[in-house]
């Protein structure tokens, strides 16, 4: 067996707006379990995209951007349903960038279908049935060095590295032109990792520090608290928010810790008005990502009235939800936030 005969198939996202899913969605209304849930979440959807003064932000934590999903986040940017994004390195960098620089993901097989000891005698990582070049990867990471050993030896927020990246990408780097990273760039949409080095960004900059260090000079860094005071910054100057929530982990527990951090800053802000959170995630053990809305509720963070807890693998609903706000067109009449522009000087 040779790497050629497993990276063939390549996953193909899955394009909303070629697709109506309107009356589906409509249908589920009226059933119960896990398809009236989908259709209250984008009956929320709708209420966050048709009130214009709101925020909404996307938080991405797992696999769902390499499992087919990422075009769908990229025209919730294009067509002003989101207005700022708070992900994973993973999501950002392993899987966005890392399409963005020309490179794919494949379809593979689940566990005991080809033993994971080839896939690594091979050099292809897995995720699930979704194939890597390992070898691309590690490419993706070397972009990341390149970058850092251009820009100015200073600390840096997520935000404002990634934002350094769209820009890179908008001017002449992007092989794939319709990245997350550079749409964001390109529509004002802020783009925040909080855990920016469990990323191969963390392999690049961490090649850069450490040659920087060996030769006695000045390196750029992430200064993740510098992230957290800039996301609440629009929290505390937004009248309204919203999150759309896939998975859990630090992207959900960040953004919705902001309203807390606004009030340790001094501001008195209201709670996320709305919320969705799609995840397969037990709340047995306590665990934040897990947490529900309801009890998010009770550190003050998110509102209880309009939330919608959606138990779900995420590529099977996301869609769905995407496509039916997307056709209605509550978005039309939005104007893009430009949250950018706050960190301009």
């Amino acid at each position: 067996m040779e790497k050629k005969d497993l990276l063939k198939d390549v996953i193909k996202h899955i394009d909303i707006k070629s697709y109506n899913s309107t009356e589906l969605v409509d249908a589920m209304r009226n059933m119960s379990f896990t398809s009236r849930d989908t259709a209250r979440a984008a009956d929320i959807l709708m209420m966050m995209c048709k009130e214009k003064e709101c925020t909404n932000i996307l938080t991405l934590a797992g696999s769902t951007s390499a499992a087919g999903c990422m075009q769908v986040y990229v025209d919730m940017v294009r067509n002003k349903m989101i207005d700022v994004v708070v992900a994973t390195g993973a999501s950002i960098i392993d899987m966005d960038l890392f399409e963005a620089l020309g490179y794919k993901h494949y379809i593979g097989e689940k566990e005991n279908v080809i033993p994971d000891t080839t896939l690594r005698d091979l050099y292809i990582d897995r995720i699930y049935d979704t194939y890597i070049d390992e070898e691309e990867l590690q490419a993706c990471d070397h972009s990341t060095y390149e970058l850092a050993n251009m820009l100015e030896a200073r600390p840096y927020s997520s935000r404002e590295f990634i934002y350094e990246i769209g820009k890179w990408l908008h001017n002449g780097k992007a092989v794939k032109k319709d990245s997350l990273i550079q749409t964001c760039y390109e529509c004002g949409v802020p783009i925040f990792v909080p855990a920016f080095s469990d990323s191969s960004a963390g392999f690049g900059i961490g090649k850069h520090q450490w040659e920087r260090m060996q030769k006695g000079e000045k390196y750029l860094s992430i200064d993740s608290v510098k992230d957290f005071v800039e996301l609440t910054q629009i929290k505390m100057q937004a009248p309204e928010t919203g999150l759309f929530m896939i998975g859990g982990g630090t992207p959900k527990n960040f953004a919705q810790d902001t309203v807390v951090c606004a009030e340790i800053l001094g501001y008195d802000v209201p709670m996320h008005k709305y919320a969705i959170q799609i995840t397969v995630a037990d709340v047995r053990d306590g665990a934040c990502s897990s947490s529900t809305l309801l009890e998010a509720g009770s550190w003050g963070k998110v509102s209880h009235q309009l939330q919608q807890m959606v138990y779900a693998e995420g590529t099977t609903v996301i869609p769905l939800i995407a496509s039916y706000v997307y056709h209605n067109g509550p978005w039309q009449e939005r104007e893009y936030k430009n949250w950018q522009k706050i960190y301009q000087k």
